[in-house]
């Protein structure tokens, strides 16, 4: 079984746009990859024909290793966000032919089912005002539909710092949806790696009454001095890494112990053979993974996959 082309099929969404990928094998089947960027879908796409060119229109896709290695290595350049989202794509799709191939699932091919369901949590739902009324009604909807966790930025547009009458604003949010959802619901707090150590360990302190889940990206996530601060100043979880493209750029957060779950992104780490080196070592550490994914179908559906083959695998983000 050989590759001999590669479609690319963008498709329009509200939010962000979906980049599917099919490779075309030499009997006629498709595997089928996603990418949803957050912008640069023309360069990805740029990136998805020239790579393919080079490296995948000829190959066997059962060789995933080589094709990361000349994505990743062979290369002259580093591997970045664009780069490591036209990987995960191809190294999706060819997972996808393998399974079809072999006539099992994915997640047979990951190392088989560890887990019969996959925990998700909601994002996306809190398209409201920033009123604690709104907020707790769409929790509600949010709740009603089957949730049992929930993530929320009540932060607005801060940006290192928030003026005290807009931090007591934001955590005055928080509390009306932890009181909207009871205390048996989890809350995670999505901070965009915008705030300064300082603020984000006082935010982390004004917040710790409501037991959020876990703090997410509180700082930069390429700070991990920053990260410690934060890492000491408060008993929630921090979860950090869905910017963070390639293996390396780990190694510090990891081993400095400043980073309580992984966020890495499947479609953007260079799809399942990267998130299973990374998902290897983070268990080394105790550390479990909860995936970043805004995808649409397919990229859902192969975390979906991936959690259920992956002891490591904490819950999985979920846009509707």
């Amino acid at each position: 079984m050989r590759i001999v082309d590669v479609v690319t099929t963008v498709v329009g969404a509200p939010w962000r746009e979906l980049t599917f990928v099919e490779l075309v094998t030499d009997d006629g089947r498709r595997g089928l990859g996603e990418v949803r960027m957050v912008t640069k879908t023309d360069t990805l796409v740029a990136c998805i024909t020239e790579l393919a060119d080079r490296h995948v229109i000829g190959s066997d896709p059962f060789d995933r290793e080589t094709l990361a290695f000349k994505i990743q290595h062979a290369e002259y350049g580093r591997p970045g966000e664009v780069t490591q989202s036209a990987l995960a794509a191809f190294d999706i799709a060819c997972w996808d032919l393998i399974g079809q191939e072999l006539d099992v699932p994915i997640w047979k091919l990951l190392g088989g089912k560890y887990r019969e369901r996959v925990p998700a949590y909601a994002n996306g739902w809190y398209q409201t005002d920033r009123d604690g009324a709104a907020l707790a009604e769409s929790a509600d909807d949010v709740v009603a539909r089957g949730y049992t966790a929930l993530k929320i930025d009540p932060f607005g547009s801060a940006w290192m710092t928030l003026e005290p009458a807009e931090q007591r604003r934001s955590v005055e949010l928080v509390a009306a949806l932890r009181d909207a959802v009871g205390p048996d619901v989890q809350i995670m707090i999505e901070m965009h790696g915008r705030f300064t150590a300082a603020a984000a360990a006082q935010i982390a302190a004004d917040l710790d009454p409501l037991a959020p889940a876990w703090l997410e990206e509180p700082v930069p996530f390429d700070n991990p001095t920053a990260l410690a601060r934060v890492r000491s100043a408060t008993r929630r979880p921090i979860a950090t890494g869905e910017r963070i493209h390639v293996l390396p750029e780990y190694r510090a957060i990891i081993e400095q112990g400043v980073v309580d779950i992984i966020q890495a992104d499947l479609t953007h780490f260079g799809g399942f053979t990267g998130l299973r080196r990374l998902a290897g070592w983070a268990e080394a550490y105790g550390l479990p993974l909860a995936p970043h994914n805004v995808c649409g179908p397919v990229g859902t559906a192969a975390n979906i996959h991936f959690a259920v083959a992956t002891p490591n695998y904490l819950v999985l983000e979920h846009f509707n």
